[in-house]
């Protein structure tokens, strides 16, 4: 059966796939784009199974605020290498993972993977068909979203989409906007853990006072003022990780804190912070062991 050019075109629009795959499907199911495509996306799964076990640690982090910056959406989405990341193949999955996720009422990355893509797979089998085109383990790693009735959502972008931060914030306007997107920016550089020190796990105090003290007591300090050093230095840890606290990056004078009460009208009520890989045990390789292995050297 002749296969027609717009058949292919098609297909290679639907799937994806490279144009010899694309014919070679068409050939043996007779023209039918459907049938080919189905053909198409099983083989994609198939190969995924096989790669799946490979470490997916590069990747890139995407962002989607809503029309009005009441609502926001940040999604991580890895591959094996950074080469791949940086593929233009790639970076668009990626944009419709996150054009997908924003449209849909998924809450976190599990809930999204159960939805159906328009072409009638599930998000998990679409990415996992994925992988046949890109060549390369894809995981759908995690998402979060923020906001709600009052609220105005920053978002920031930085290192070549390595590294993503969504803040929100309590008040709408455009000083609120311009607000959350500059605290993003500064959550993206000096990575706090927290909005405020109230907010710090009570294990964690622990855990970081048990290391001062042993600090301390190796340093030879007198007993009797180790519990003072202690102290101060649990006061400026707490104050390093916290939003609020941290030297604001744009004016290094004054705290976020600081920089929040002079706006005014605006209050951080939380932040998210996706970095690539953040996690992932990253296999270390040595190259010469690996041709060895290859030539049986």
């Amino acid at each position: 059966m002749a296969i027609k050019a717009s058949q292919v075109k098609e297909l290679r629009q639907r799937s994806g796939a490279g144009m010899m795959d694309c014919k070679k499907a068409l050939v043996e199911h007779d023209g039918d784009v459907e049938a080919a495509l189905l053909y198409l996306q099983k083989k994609g799964m198939a190969r995924a199974a096989k790669k799946a076990g490979r470490t997916a640690a590069e990747g890139l982090v995407a962002t989607v605020i809503s029309d009005d910056a009441s609502n926001g959406l940040i999604i991580e989405v890895n591959c094996e290498t950074d080469f791949v990341s940086r593929n233009d193949q790639f970076k668009a999955f990626v944009a419709e993972a996150a054009s997908l996720a924003a449209a849909s009422d998924a809450a976190d990355i599990d809930a999204f993977k159960a939805t159906n893509h328009p072409d009638g797979l599930t998000i998990e089998d679409w990415a996992k068909a994925a992988v046949a085109t890109i060549g390369e383990n894809v995981q759908l790693r995690r998402l979060v979203r923020v906001g709600g009735e009052g609220k105005t959502i920053g978002s920031y972008i930085h290192a070549g989409s390595q590294i993503g931060v969504l803040v929100e914030v309590e008040g709408q306007g455009d000083a609120a906007g311009e607000f959350a997107r500059n605290v993003a920016m500064h959550v993206a550089a000096a990575n706090p853990t927290v909005v405020d020190p109230s907010e710090i796990d009570a294990d964690a105090v622990k855990r970081q006072e048990d290391i001062f003290t042993a600090q301390v007591i190796d340093m030879g300090k007198p007993a009797n003022i180790a519990p003072k050093i202690v102290v101060g230095k649990l006061n400026k840890w707490r104050n390093e990780i916290s939003l609020l606290k941290q030297p604001y990056v744009k004016e290094p004078d004054q705290t976020v804190g600081a920089y929040q009460k002079a706006v005014g009208g605006v209050k951080v009520t939380g932040f998210v912070r996706y970095q690539v890989g953040d996690g992932i045990e990253k296999a270390v390789s040595n190259l010469a062991d690996e041709v060895a292995a290859i030539t049986g050297g």
